[in-house]
């Protein structure tokens, strides 16, 4: 069953295109890989997806899970299972980490998040991603290194188990033991519930453990090709040159 699908798309900023005529199905608990080199435009489809406002849907359609998304602001599309993990975290001073996800988790489901649940739960994942628990009472970012603030965004997306989780260069920045880290969470939150995936990347570390399904090589706005996890060997040997 398509849990995503984008046909014709079509996306400006300042009156720019930035991306042309995408078409990208993702099915429900599928994991899928945009890789390009840098400038090509991953990042713009990752925002478009959440409805930031500085990009321009110019044409196409994009449906999530049956509900066509256009109009829709990024806190509804975030309620409706979407979540976007920034590849530079911002800082929130005066909202805990804890605070934040508990919240968040409350607008997400509509329900009440029972306390004692919602702390062991947020312990079990903090002790997968080595997060020091006292991570969960600071201000949300705050003097948090590199490496914390991309485990921080992962903490988010096993809290809240989204449908779609669209991780934006998560492992940017990251030296080898923090990488084999956040793709344990990619990966836990792989096996559970279904959860589908759109990994944005131009390198490959983080997509060694997963199981993935389909790549697609996203080339000065276009897709240009889409094959199987065959596909990421190819680009680690011979780069994006074929492509460009």
């Amino acid at each position: 069953m398509a849990l995503l699908e984008i046909r014709d798309l079509s996306v400006s900023v300042e009156e720019k295109e930035i991306l042309s005529h995408i078409d990208l199905t993702v099915g429900q608990g599928e994991t899928h890989v945009l890789m390009g080199p840098n400038g090509a435009g991953k990042s713009t489809l990752g925002y478009t997806l959440m409805g930031h406002p500085g990009y321009e849907q110019t044409g196409g359609t994009i449906t999530f899970d049956g509900e066509d998304l256009s109009g829709l602001s990024a806190d509804k599309r975030a309620k409706a299972g979407l979540f976007l993990s920034f590849q530079n975290p911002i800082e929130v001073p005066g909202v805990s980490l804890s605070g934040f996800i508990r919240n968040a988790l409350h607008e997400r489901t509509g329900q009440p998040v029972k306390l004692f649940s919602f702390q062991k739960k947020l312990a079990a994942a903090m002790e997968m991603l080595s997060m020091d628990p006292a991570y969960a009472d600071r201000d949300l970012n705050v003097g948090f290194s590199g490496g914390e603030k991309k485990k921080a965004e992962i903490l988010q997306m096993l809290l809240l188990q989204p449908k779609l989780a669209i991780l934006d260069e998560t492992d940017s920045g990251l030296d080898v033991d923090a990488v084999r880290t956040v793709s344990q969470g990619v990966q836990a939150y792989q096996e559970s519930k279904d959860g589908a995936l759109l990994i944005i990347t131009h390198s490959t570390r983080i997509l060694e453990a997963l199981q993935v399904d389909q790549v697609h090589v996203l080339v000065k706005g276009k897709i240009v090709k889409t094959g199987d996890a065959s596909l990421i060997e190819e680009i680690n040997k011979n780069g994006f040159e074929a492509y460009v």
